[in-house]
């Protein structure tokens, strides 16, 4: 079906199919997602388990569901398991981050990541069973221009670190700066630069998180 828009330009067009929600249920299922993804902490010791086959695909599938600046889709998750290839992504990311910590990052920064307990060393890209590299894909000769490039891709992240979530895995949403190495790293051509390194896997036993607190509703919500 075509329908005109008020400019009077046309556009294919098919039913919307809305997932129906009673009334009454609404708030419980918003809740029992919450009381879920409430349990989503980032992960830094990974089990050697393997992940089921199939669930990083769904994963990336419901990532790609994510709206994008006039629907360009400008994203590429690149999937990393190799073990030679983790090794090389580790090196690279290590060298940028000692330069990070030991020169870059302002006293105020550190200060800010001190209770986190970070620091240059980023094992888990090599012990998780699997490393997703997100990149956000410009204007290039195979790519069209894309809009709001940024804030789809951010989007498309939260939605696939959700549905790893909700498969039991753990993640850990990664940014070295700069991130130049990974187009050599995972083969990518120069349109496409990379945002997001998320290991994936299955929490080390033991494994332990900072202990942390999310901010109240108050401190977060505004209502006018």
């Amino acid at each position: 079906m075509v329908d005109i828009d008020a400019a009077g330009t046309s556009y294919p067009s098919v039913p919307h199919r809305p997932m129906t929600v009673p009334a009454h249920e609404a708030e419980a299922r918003s809740r029992s997602f919450h009381d879920v993804m409430a349990r989503r902490r980032t992960v830094r010791d990974y089990s050697t388990r393997p992940i089921p086959d199939g669930v990083l695909e769904w994963a990336v599938r419901t990532a790609s569901t994510a709206p994008s600046g006039a629907h360009v889709q400008p994203w590429r998750f690149v999937v990393i398991t190799d073990p030679e290839r983790k090794r090389r992504l580790r090196e690279a990311a290590e060298a940028e981050e000692r330069e990070f910590y030991d020169h870059r990052a302002s006293a105020e920064w550190l200060a800010a990541l001190a209770p986190i307990g970070t620091d240059w060393q980023k094992p888990f890209l090599e012990d998780a069973p699997a490393v997703i590299v997100v990149f956000e894909v410009h204007k290039g000769p195979q790519s069209p221009r894309p809009y709001y490039t940024k804030e789809s891709v951010g989007i498309s992240v939260g939605l696939l670190l959700a549905c790893l979530h909700q498969a039991g895995l753990a993640t850990l949403t990664h940014t070295p700066s700069p991130m130049k190495f990974l187009n050599e790293v995972c083969e990518r051509p120069a349109e496409e630069r990379a945002a997001y390194v998320i290991p994936v896997g299955y929490p080390a036993p033991g494994a332990r998180v900072p202990d942390l607190r999310r901010k109240e509703l108050d401190e977060i919500l505004v209502r006018l």
